[in-house]
């Protein structure tokens, strides 16, 4: 079965990658990152949210916080970003998926629209769709948003956990609520209207409860959060509360099931020794609360420590079997795996569906 998944990190782990190893083995395979274009084929990923992540100097080797291994913790997070620093590495992630796609000789093709998508996964080739995780790189004034815009950028989180002139974040803070302070700036809420007015999905997974509810009452579009889970379940601020989820099911919106551990365990431990059954009760509460409709899949891998079980993107299938022998049946398994994240994107860029189209 393919998978369309809301949040990968790949693009930042080849950016950090000075010897341009990375690039090539994103190409040619025989890496130890999540997502490769082998990888890919072999675990049916045939698309996905690419993430731009403009990089904080305290991170792990691995992309990873570090004192998030252990729980509780309760990280300070980084001074803002200048905007030239985030412009300049958000540029250069984009650069580095579009030579990704020159150099693939057909095998990944960077799209702007579902019907794109849909063509992409058709053919076999894996469909990556421009996400910036931390608007930095975007002025207040929001020019540099049409630029972007004309260059592919189909979605934003207007944050990564630390505020910057839009908006503040959740700590990386477990045990914790969402509720961790003031939330939109009035450039944020200017960049919510300008993204209902260009098409462009708002992720709110990384902003806080104060900011998502101003999201949830300014924004015309469907509300998602690409990578996140549920609160009740692993009381880390990054997950949502049921309050939060019945929101997103209001606006039929969408919650994609984040892989990270630290994000699904009740002990908050960030271990690759999770059972797949500790997804499946994450992926239970959302369908509680969303229906069948409002829950897909957002991993955020190559950018968190993911069930040793899955092990990379080779390892989807595995989590499918899981689901289905839990009683999942093949329709709900494949409105998780792609058709969901079709049908939120399709209302968030308003575009018609191919039937309608025709």
């Amino acid at each position: 079965m393919q998978v369309f998944d809301g949040h990968n990190d790949i693009l930042l782990r080849i950016h950090l990658d000075e010897t341009g190893q990375a690039f090539r083995q994103f190409l040619e395979g025989g890496s130890d990152a999540h997502i490769d274009l082998e990888k890919a084929r072999a675990g049916g990923l045939a698309g996905g949210l690419f993430a731009v992540f403009p990089p904080s100097p305290w991170r792990g080797s691995d992309g990873t916080p570090d004192p998030m291994r252990r729980a509780p913790f309760d990280l300070p997070l980084p001074a803002p970003l200048a905007h030239p620093f985030g412009l300049d590495s958000t540029v250069s992630m984009i650069s580095i998926l579009l030579r990704l796609e020159r150099e693939s000789g057909g095998r990944l093709t960077v799209c702007r629209t579902v019907a794109e998508i849909e063509a992409a996964m058709a053919s076999g080739r894996l469909a990556a769709m421009l996400h910036i995780e931390g608007a930095e790189a975007i002025d207040a004034e929001l020019k540099t948003l049409d630029v972007l815009h004309a260059a592919g950028l189909r979605s934003i989180g207007m944050v990564w956990s630390r505020h910057n002139h839009f908006g503040h974040g959740v700590p990386m803070r477990f045990p914790s609520t969402p509720d961790t302070g003031p939330g939109l700036t009035e450039a944020g809420r200017r960049l919510v209207k300008r993204c209902n007015e260009l098409g462009i999905l708002l992720d709110l997974s990384h902003l806080n409860e104060g900011g998502f509810w101003e999201v949830a009452e300014l924004s015309d579009a469907p509300l998602v959060a690409t990578h996140s889970n549920v609160h009740r379940l692993c009381t880390v601020s990054r997950n949502l509360t049921d309050r939060q989820l019945d929101a997103v099911a209001r606006s039929r919106g969408l919650v994609g099931l984040n892989f990270a551990t630290a994000f699904l365990r009740e002990d908050g431990h960030m271990d690759a020794d999770t059972p797949l059954d500790t997804m499946r009760r994450h992926l239970d509460a959302m369908l509680e609360h969303l229906g069948e409709g409002g829950v897909a899949l957002g991993s955020d891998f190559d950018g968190a420590t993911i069930p040793k079980a899955i092990g990379s993107a080779a390892g989807l299938p595995r989590l499918l079997e899981h689901l289905s022998q839990a009683g999942y049946g093949d329709a709900l398994l494949e409105r998780i795996a792609w058709r969901n994240w079709m049908d939120v994107l399709r209302r968030t860029f308003r575009e018609p569906s191919t039937a309608a189209a025709q």
